[in-house]
Formats: C-alpha cells, sequence, structure tokens
C-alpha cells in the first residue's frame, strides 16, 4: 500500500507539472522587449506616457472608432506617430481587441489565430479572448492555427504596451497575417464579422509601416499616393495597388481585412492622424540611405448634421488667415530656405497662433522675375500648417525635379508664394468643378496629377482646358481622361498669398 500511495503521489505530481508546462505553451513571452521598446516595466510607462503626452493636441476625431492603422517599427523610430493615434483612444470602452499583423520570418497563407492562454509583456498579461478567437477556426482553411508564425515576430508585439496604456479590461484576439488573395480577404472578413455580430466593443488594429526604400523623397510620394487610398476607403483599389508594387504597406493585408471589416459594418470614414518617415525623425534626409514610411490611420464614423447657411458663411470666414499670419507663414518659408541652404539644417519652430497650429496642406511656390522657379506641396493635412509651409519651402527650393536646387546667390530674387489648402473633396463629375474657383486631383490607378486653383487664373483656360493639361501634362493619362468615369476627380480651394503682397 504505501508503494501504491508514492506511485499515486507521483502520478499527481507529473500530472501537476505537464499541467503547467501545457499552461506555459499557452503564454506568448515577449521577443523584442530591450529591442524595439524598453525591457524595464517603469521606464516602458515612462516612455508611452511621454509619447502620449506630446501627442495630446486637441483634434477633430470620429465619435466612433471601430479599427485603428499604426505603424509597427521601433518605439523610437515610429513610437510618436503611434502614440497620435492611441491618444484617440483613450476614455473609449472596449472589451476585446483584434489585433492583425503581418509575418515577417514565416510562410503562411491566409491567417493564424493564437487561440487561448495569454500574451506578456513588461507591463503585466493580457488573456486571450478564447470565445472570440474559437468563433474563427474551422471555417475556412485560410484560418489557422500555427503558434511558430508568431515566434520572433514584432508586428503584433510592439502595439500591447500602448493598448495596455490606453485601455482597460480588454481581452486580446492576436491575429498574424500571411499571403492574401482578395477573395482571401474577403473569406476573413466575413467570418470577422460574424465573430463581432452587433457587439460595439471590438476594437481592430491593422498593423504596417508603409514605404521602405533608399530615396526618402520618394517616400513622401508613394506614401501620400497611398493614404490617399486609406483616407477614400477605396479597398480593392488599395489591393490592387499593393500587388502592382505601386503602393507600400509591408502589413497590406492585414489593412485591406480591416478596412473591408470596417465597410462591412458601416464605418466608412478614415481620418489620417498623423505622418512622417524615418528621414524627417532622425533628421538625415541623405541621398541613399534606408527609410521607412509611417502612418496612423483612424476608421469609424462620426455624426454629423447639415449646417445651414448661417454656420457655413461662419465656417468660410473661419478658414480665413489674418495679415499677421500669412506674414508669419511668408516669414518661416524664407528663412527656413536661407538658412537650409546655408547650412542643409532644418529649423525649428515654435508657434503659439492656433490656426497656425491646425493640420492643413499647403503648397510653396518659388517665382523668379515673374517665371516659376519651384513648386512642391503636401495635399495631406498631417502637420500643422507652419511646419508643412516649412518642409514645402525647403522642397520647393531643392527638390523640384523639373529645376535646379535654388542657389543663395539668386534667393534674393525668389518670391514666395503659399497656397493654404482646404480638405480634398471627391466629385461624381467635371459638372461640379468650378474654374476658375477649384484647384483639382485627377487619379486614376497608379497616375496622378494636382492643379492649384490659381493655375486657371494664370493661364485663361476654360474647365476643359485645365482639365485636359491636368491629365495629359500632370497625370501622364489622356487628355480626355476626367470623362472617364474610372477616373476620380477631387476638388478643392486654396488661399493664395505672397511676398509682393507684403515687405519682405
Amino acid at each position: 500500500m504505501g508503494i501504491m500511495r508514492k506511485i499515486i503521489c507521483i502520478l499527481f505530481i507529473l500530472v501537476y507539472f505537464l499541467q503547467l508546462a501545457w499552461a506555459d505553451e499557452d503564454v506568448r513571452i515577449p521577443v523584442v522587449d530591450g529591442i524595439f521598446y524598453p525591457k524595464d516595466k517603469e521606464e516602458l510607462k515612462l516612455k508611452i506616457e511621454d509619447l502620449l503626452k506630446n501627442s495630446n493636441q486637441e483634434k477633430e476625431s470620429l465619435t466612433e472608432i471601430f479599427a485603428v492603422i499604426v505603424p509597427h517599427a521601433g518605439y523610437t523610430y515610429s513610437g510618436q506617430t503611434a502614440a497620435y493615434c492611441y491618444g484617440q483612444l483613450r476614455a473609449r470602452k472596449y472589451k476585446t481587441v483584434v489585433v492583425l499583423a503581418p509575418v515577417h520570418y514565416h510562410t503562411l497563407r491566409g491567417v493564424s489565430v493564437w487561440p487561448k492562454g495569454k500574451f506578456r509583456t513588461p507591463l503585466g498579461d493580457i488573456l486571450i479572448d478564447n470565445e472570440f478567437a474559437s468563433k474563427l477556426l474551422n471555417k475556412t482553411p485560410v484560418i489557422s492555427i500555427s503558434k511558430e508564425v508568431f515566434d520572433r515576430e514584432h508586428t503584433l508585439e510592439v502595439q500591447l504596451p500602448f493598448l495596455q496604456s490606453v485601455l482597460s479590461d480588454f481581452k486580446l484576439v492576436p491575429i498574424m497575417v500571411g499571403e492574401c488573395s482578395y477573395s482571401d480577404c474577403q473569406k476573413i472578413c466575413h467570418f470577422l464579422k460574424e465573430a463581432i455580430g452587433q457587439r460595439k466593443d471590438v476594437l481592430v488594429v491593422a498593423s504596417t509601416d508603409m514605404y521602405h526604400g533608399y530615396d526618402w523623397q520618394q517616400a513622401d510620394v508613394v506614401d501620400r499616393l497611398t493614404l490617399s487610398y486609406l483616407q477614400t476607403m477605396d479597398v480593392k483599389g488599395l489591393y490592387d495597388g499593393l500587388i502592382q508594387n505601386k503602393l507600400q504597406l509591408c502589413g497590406g493585408y492585414a489593412v485591406v481585412i480591416a478596412m473591408l471589416l470596417a465597410k462591412e459594418l458601416a464605418y466608412n470614414q478614415a481620418q489620417l492622424i498623423h505622418y512622417t518617415n524615418s528621414a524627417e525623425v532622425t533628421k538625415q534626409k541623405i541621398v541613399g540611405q534606408w527609410t521607412v514610411g509611417y502612418g496612423s490611420v483612424i476608421i469609424g464614423k462620426k455624426e454629423t448634421k447639415q449646417p445651414d447657411s448661417k454656420t457655413l458663411q461662419t465656417q468660410e470666414v473661419d478658414m480665413l488667415l489674418n495679415n499677421q499670419q500669412k506674414k508669419r507663414l511668408l516669414q518661416i518659408a524664407r528663412q527656413t530656405i536661407e538658412e537650409y541652404l546655408r547650412t542643409h539644417r532644418i529649423l525649428e519652430f515654435e508657434e503659439q497662433d492656433a490656426t497656425l497650429n491646425k493640420n492643413m496642406g499647403a503648397f510653396v511656390t518659388l517665382h523668379k522675375f515673374g517665371q516659376l522657379r519651384g513648386c512642391i506641396g503636401n495635399l495631406s493635412a498631417n502637420k500643422p500648417l507652419y511646419l508643412t509651409v516649412r518642409d514645402m519651402a525647403i522642397e520647393a527650393a531643392t527638390g523640384d525635379p523639373r529645376f535646379t536646387p535654388v542657389n543663395t546667390k539668386e534667393l534674393s530674387d525668389i518670391e514666395i508664394e503659399i497656397s493654404v489648402l482646404s480638405p480634398l473633396k471627391r466629385v461624381v463629375s467635371a459638372d461640379e468643378i468650378k474654374i476658375p474657383g477649384h484647384g483639382v486631383l485627377v487619379r486614376r490607378g497608379f497616375y496622378s496629377g494636382v492643379f492649384l486653383p490659381q493655375v486657371a487664373s494664370e493661364t485663361g483656360w476654360s474647365k476643359e482646358e485645365f482639365l485636359d493639361n491636368l491629365c495629359a501634362h500632370k497625370a501622364g493619362l489622356p487628355a480626355d481622361a476626367w470623362k472617364d468615369p474610372s477616373t476620380e476627380l477631387y476638388i478643392f480651394t486654396a488661399e493664395v498669398f505672397s511676398e509682393k503682397n507684403f515687405d519682405k
């Protein structure tokens, strides 16, 4: 009997330790802590608090946020851009967070779900939403369980400390995303939609970086085009652009699934929160240096009321810049160009004016003896206006491929003009375009071009001539492409002012 009791005790002990071992297999421990973000708990908390504090700017947001698109590089590089996005989630309640992240180190067709257990970070453990995850399994061959694809992977892990810092009492559904056809993305979307049902407490996170390459100037061009597809919620156009390598998102399939799901659930509005790239972050804009783009976007819906005519008039007045604001932007542009041409250093400015701190797009145009000498701009409202003007001033002086860079000797002969832009508005047909009056962005597939509103006044073109020249000479399309329903047309207005209106 004594021997039997010992055997039974040993068996109980073995079962106990086997249970512990099996339980440990369900815990995903961090693998990039100390590399992509701090390993020490207190240091990590302080780091994220600082990033969130620096992103604490007033920005009109969506009433409901269903999905976010955020970068996944080391916090030193993309942490601030991610924080701008995660800061929008504070004070919101989510019970389940689905994270869609790309696979870098394994071959995977479709997606892999971590079905149970927990994910660990220096800030603590996050429980898996077992019930939600189980609804995805055994549905389609493109949804599998392959825990090895989570090995060494940072793309999902780096999102977790941010989520732990801005949300409370939530469970996780970790999903790694591999190669997917558009049909695969639709199938995955369908089963995610089924799992969500009528719930309003689910957040979807799509993890992705943007441009990867050796040309920091090209990064801005490619990423602005990619962001235009995100902001207009053009999912099929985005997918096709990624497949043809005209657009760049390393987590592109994750983003496509998130956008499809958002549209299926009637979350049709996308808002760009922040964009930058590694060259901007490190302030090392060097030809041939590896550059990665970082963007953060929120997707959801916003309750809107149709404004009356009085409100519209007030809004138009509010958009106007006063003479002091115009003069300050012109000063920033000239001082920036002078300093950059002399030292290659980008000046830092701090502006307290609320209007100059609003995120707006702008173009900077240079004229010499009345002739165009450079013109570069940013249609996306992803930076405070004064910083957009600063950066576009440098680009207009040194980065316009049509001209040689401006030199210091000719700077005194240069006249600076600034165009502050309204947000882009998609129009169904050219009948909605007013020439003169509107600037126009035309886009078909991967070809796009833009004319500022003043182009019509300067040339005397009719609407047809304006659009013909825009398509043929700016977008590289047939002159009459604007008549084709497959061509996208966007309009905007601009407040234009020049140094000739003021003393330099």
